[in-house]
């Protein structure tokens, strides 16, 4: 309990400092210096997220495609044993 005390009584200490650094022009100016230095930082993040999910998306897309015909290929290897399991069984009724 005590630790959330203190851990609440700095985040409003915080917002006190900043509100005092804002009405001054010198504080005005470096909290607007900071703003702009994240707002950068968070594009550049937002960029980089986006170019990274575009090349894991062409991956998967890769994936499902070598998946569809792995499945393709299993599917008419298990249609022509059935096709000669048949065949064989025909030939020993007959």
């Amino acid at each position: 309990m005590k630790n959330l005390f203190w851990f609440v009584l700095g985040i409003a200490g915080g917002f006190v400092v900043a509100h005092l650094m804002n009405k001054d022009p010198r504080g005005h100016e470096i909290l607007t210096d900071v703003d702009a230095r994240i707002s950068e930082f968070t594009d550049r993040m937002g960029d980089a997220y986006r170019e990274q999910e575009a090349r894991f998306s062409g991956l998967v897309d890769d994936v499902k495609d070598a998946a569809r015909a792995a499945a393709s290929g299993a599917t008419d290897v298990a249609t022509d044993a059935v096709d000669a399991v048949s065949d064989a069984a025909r030939k020993l009724t007959d």
